[in-house]
């Protein structure tokens, strides 16, 4: 082979795995991967237990989506 294409092979390989890298960083970072509803999908719960620790999960995310809500419009007295 010729040294031309391998220097541009190298190239176009680099390229496609930087590009592969910024897409999964893209996608981890804007949730991609999260599991929002692990807890809800009723084919997961193979016990009362789990169906009881499933809504504690939720009553935990609600309460601190609405403490995060007060803490956001806090202001401090004069």
């Amino acid at each position: 082979m010729s040294e031309n294409i391998v220097i541009l092979m190298i190239g176009v390989s680099t390229f496609l795995g930087a590009l592969g890298l910024g897409a999964l960083i893209w996608a981890v970072r804007t949730g991609q991967f999260d599991d929002h509803s692990k807890f809800i999908d009723a084919v997961r719960h193979d016990n009362q237990e789990d169906l009881e620790d499933a809504a504690m999960m939720d009553e935990k995310r609600k309460q601190h989506k609405k403490k995060k809500e007060t803490h956001k419009n806090y202001m401090p007295p004069d």
